[in-house]
């Protein structure tokens, strides 16, 4: 049950950072430098997916430690090595083997992927501490 609050809890942090990010910075950034590689509509399912599975290993590997831990600086050092690994596996992939693939992409991505994991973290960490 723990499991799962922390996971919720997260989960809606994350859609509501993503989503701002998404709607006010990303949209025109990734137009601009991936507009030629970019569908019309995005596949919602999968970036659904992607959500359940990222905030799992969140969750996992960075949020519940550092909670049964009590160490904000055990969750600030997760989130940023987590996103910044889990960003960096699909950005370095691209990097590599696609044709035109803007390396200012990769590092801007790397960025948020670790604000991002580091921010969610730490807001789940501070919610579950407020409310359980």
């Amino acid at each position: 049950m723990t499991f799962l609050k922390m996971y919720l809890v997260a989960f809606v942090v994350f859609l509501a950072v993503d989503a701002v990010w998404l709607t006010f910075v990303a949209n025109k950034f990734y137009k601009e430098h991936l507009g030629f590689l970019m569908k019309e509509t995005p596949n919602y399912v999968a970036a659904l997916i992607f959500y359940l599975v990222f905030i799992v290993g969140l969750v996992y590997f960075v949020i519940q430690p550092g909670i049964d831990a009590q160490s904000i600086s055990k969750i600030i050092i997760g989130g940023l090595l987590f996103g910044f690994i889990t960003y960096a596996t699909y950005d370095l992939t691209n990097l590599a083997t696609v044709k035109d693939w803007p390396i200012i992409v990769t590092i801007v991505d790397l960025a948020w992927g670790s604000v991002l994991s580091t921010v969610i973290s730490v807001a789940t960490y501070y919610l579950y501490q407020l409310f359980w």
